[in-house]
């Protein structure tokens, strides 16, 4: 499998890994979390629902708190940074031990710093340009944002024509009800979302909604690749 960073380099994790497993796991959960310590509850409830990965977002002061508290006391799970708009966000994230950087829209400075470090990142297109320029530095996995209001399942599956060489994460407007039809797309790896990971309940500490929520997730994830098999 190609490079998605576009550099062989040794850095946080290895690339080709960080896409077997966001393939195998089929769904990202993206947190905006409120604080440090709800990183491990976090953890332990997605990991309770069968899900070993999350992308934390930089959309809180709290992320690379989060992060770090994540992969120190659960190292079995793949921690991602998300909403990385900066270069120096994606080194903070990396001194954290984020495995991966995700990023809403195509920047070159962060790409480069990630290549630079060795950190897998998934950047940001919705656009055939935007693809392109992925293509260009070596990146073949790409964020689809803002999945549904740039075009939904439709769209993407005619972006998917020219670019069967990209792997896509859409993300932006998915849920339970919509999951299986971005999977059911050729060329999507999985699907972030939010939706099992409420803002609202990682502020009230309610982990048993997130638990329920991620293991109805993790089902459609399952029913979805047993009928394209």
């Amino acid at each position: 499998m190609s490079d998605p960073t576009g550099n062989g380099t040794a850095g946080a994790a290895d690339p080709a890994d960080v896409v077997e497993q966001l393939g195998r796991i089929g769904v990202v959960p993206v947190a905006e979390i409120p604080d440090g310590e709800a990183a491990a509850s976090l953890a332990e409830a997605l990991l309770g629902a069968g899900i070993p990965c999350v992308e934390i977002t930089f959309r809180t002061a709290a992320a690379a708190d989060a992060i770090a508290a994540i992969r120190k006391s659960h190292p079995e799970m793949l921690v991602g940074a998300g909403t990385v708009l900066t270069a120096d966000q994606a080194a903070i994230a990396r001194d954290a031990g984020a495995q991966f950087v995700v990023t809403p829209g195509f920047g070159p400075a962060v790409v480069a710093r990630c290549q630079a470090g060795g950190l897998p990142i998934i950047p940001g297109a919705c656009t055939p340009t935007e693809i392109q320029m992925a293509l260009d530095a070596g990146i073949t996995v790409v964020k689809f944002f803002p999945a549904e209001a740039a075009g939904g399942v439709r769209y993407l599956r005619a972006l998917g024509g020219p670019f069967k060489g990209i792997r896509f994460v859409p993300t932006g407007g998915i849920d339970a009800s919509n999951l299986a039809d971005y999977l059911a797309v050729p060329g999507v790896l999985a699907c972030g979302g939010s939706w099992f990971v409420r803002k609202e309940w990682l502020v009230g500490r309610d982990f048993a909604s997130v638990t329920a929520a991620a293991a109805a997730a993790a089902a459609i994830v399952a029913a979805a690749r047993a009928g394209a098999a």
